[in-house]
């Protein structure tokens, strides 16, 4: 990735030479088109050659408007071999401290269009405030997309060589117009676009050289040839736009929970006056019914089962990816459902449930001091807590997403009011948290958390690791909790074993500690010991990972 910098320049010689100083910070070429300016202007812009070596200055004949300025400066970038130009106008009406973002966010993205969503002061005139939200209307129109958030910010970076080969085939509007055009035609091209927030001032005595009548024209021109542009593409643009969302990585976070709450009711009311038998029995078509109707699930599973029978080798025995195995994936789903009412309803029986290294968790528990139990959703770890509830043995507390699965959360509480009991509910683990959650570990208390999961508000705080063969995200955050916590760590799997449970307890960490030189380091070494343990236990048991979304697929920023 070689970027630089491109400055339209129309008669702005009283700032371009601060603009100059201050991009020259970051060590990129930059490239100043002069637009016919006059004698001040052009003299000043000599001066700021000669005063920086960074400066590639080139000079339109006479004044042709930003959009020519800006396209001579993309040719003349992409020649020297640049690959993105971050675009900046020279008035000092954009923030030249978002440049790193920019160039970061580039750097992540080398194939999207970053366009500057303006955040205004009191400074902007109230017409062109209106004007803006005008244009904009008609761009989501051309677009059929509401992605664009500003198609005239002047402060946006382009990815050269598309946009280059879209200058070189179309012909562009040569001033005003062209910047919402480009980026009405990119979008048609598939070429990603992102919004950044950036303030943006009008100055008092800034130079602006929209001419109201004039330019406003050639916008409602540019803006009808793009609406009829957009008609001849509209098949081509709704397939696309179907084909985006359809493949689309989703966050487990944003996925509905799908059934009523009256549905479940049935299941659980058949459970509890004809038994078990009878309630599995009615699982079969509601499974079936899902099966047939959750495609994204359906292919979820499937890809789970590909990976696993990849990683486990040639020689596995692990089921392959079809219908039968999506549909035996799906019950041993239900079944956990089914088995966390039967506990809370005190249906499940203690000696069913084997648990080797109840003594290691014992022996913890009499010291007084709680414990870190990091689990995931494999097996049936409610079915622990319903367990230790029933028997008064210990408090174990679940940290559980606040909205997720509510009409489930909500039909559990009234098969049994204990539920709700140290179920802490959370949009995210901050500092009030953190504090509530570690009074109750000095008090002797169990905290069970899942990590197979990211933040649903993500903010940076993944990682990403291999998983059965594939990078995936894993979330920092119960290992950043677990260093706060001061407590032993464990691995906690409850797991379906012949016709009973069998619970896995291992040691993870006596204490957890991230030293602030290391912490990234450490935090990625410990996401991926928990990633390496939690493909065995998938190997043990590769029916019950409950995970039915696209796992390994990178998620949207």
């Amino acid at each position: 990735m070689k970027p630089c910098f491109l400055i339209p320049c129309y008669d702005h010689g009283s700032t371009i030479g601060r603009l100059v100083a201050d991009l020259s910070s970051h060590g990129l070429p930059i490239y100043i088109v002069d637009d016919g300016s006059h004698d001040a202007t052009r003299d000043e812009l000599l001066r700021v050659r000669a005063a920086s070596p960074l400066v590639r200055l080139s000079r339109l004949p006479r004044n042709s408007g930003k959009g020519a300025a800006v396209m001579h400066g993309m040719r003349h970038a992409r020649a020297d071999g640049m690959t993105h130009a971050l675009q900046i106008d020279a008035d000092g009406q954009h923030d030249t401290r978002d440049v790193p973002r920019f160039l970061a966010r580039s750097a992540e993205r080398p194939d999207a269009l970053l366009i500057g969503q303006p955040v205004f002061d009191r400074s902007v005139p109230w017409a062109r405030l209106y004007g803006r939200k005008l244009t904009n209307f008609w761009v989501c129109v051309e677009t059929l997309s509401f992605s664009i958030k500003d198609a005239q910010c002047g402060f946006r970076l382009y990815p050269l060589a598309e946009s280059c080969d879209l200058i070189d085939a179309v012909a562009f509007p040569p001033r005003m117009a062209f910047d919402s055009a480009v980026v009405v035609r990119l979008a048609w091209r598939g070429v990603p676009i992102e919004n950044l927030p950036t303030n943006v001032v009008y100055p008092a005595n800034g130079l602006s050289h929209f001419n109201m009548l004039l330019d406003n024209v050639h916008i409602v021109v540019s803006h009808a040839t793009l609406v009829m542009g957009m008609l001849g593409r509209l098949p081509r643009l709704l397939l696309r736009k179907i084909a985006l969302r359809m493949s689309r990585a989703t966050h487990w976070a944003s996925l509905s929970e799908r059934g009523s709450v009256l549905g479940i009711r049935i299941v659980v009311a058949c459970f509890r006056f004809l038994g078990e038998r009878a309630a599995r029995a009615l699982l079969y078509p509601v499974v079936a019914y899902f099966l047939v109707t959750g495609p994204a699930a359906r292919r979820a599973s499937n890809q789970y089962f590909a990976r696993l029978r990849s990683f486990a080798g040639e020689s596995t025995s692990l089921p392959r990816p079809g219908w039968r195995t999506a549909f035996r994936h799906m019950m041993a789903f239900a079944e956990s459902a089914l088995h966390k009412f039967a506990a809370w309803l005190g249906k499940i029986e203690e000696e069913k449930v084997e648990f080797p290294d109840q003594a290691e968790l014992q022996r913890v528990l009499a010291s007084g001091k709680g414990a870190l139990l990091i689990g995931a959703h494999l097996g049936n770890l409610e079915l622990t807590r319903a367990l230790a509830a029933g028997g008064r043995k210990a408090a174990v507390n679940a940290v559980v997403y606040a909205e997720h699965g509510r009409g489930f959360f909500d039909a559990l509480a009234k098969a049994n009011p204990d539920f709700s009991v140290n179920l802490i509910h959370v949009d995210e683990v901050g500092p009030a948290t953190s504090i509530e959650l570690k009074d109750k570990v000095d008090r002797g208390e169990l905290l069970v958390i899942v990590g197979d999961r990211t933040p649903a508000n993500e903010r940076g705080r993944t990682c990403s690791v291999d998983f059965l063969g594939a990078p995936a995200q894993f979330a920092k955050g119960p290992f950043i909790l677990a260093s706060l916590l001061e407590c032993p760590v464990y691995l906690f799997f409850c797991l379906k074993e012949d016709g009973g449970y069998r619970i896995h307890l291992e040691r993870f960490a006596e204490r957890v500690a991230l030293p602030r030189a290391e912490r990234e380091a450490r935090l990625r070494e410990l996401a991926q010991r928990y990633a390496h343990r939690l493909e065995s236990y998938c190997l043990l048991a590769p029916y019950q990972w409950f995970n039915f979304y696209d796992y390994w697929k990178e998620l949207p920023a």
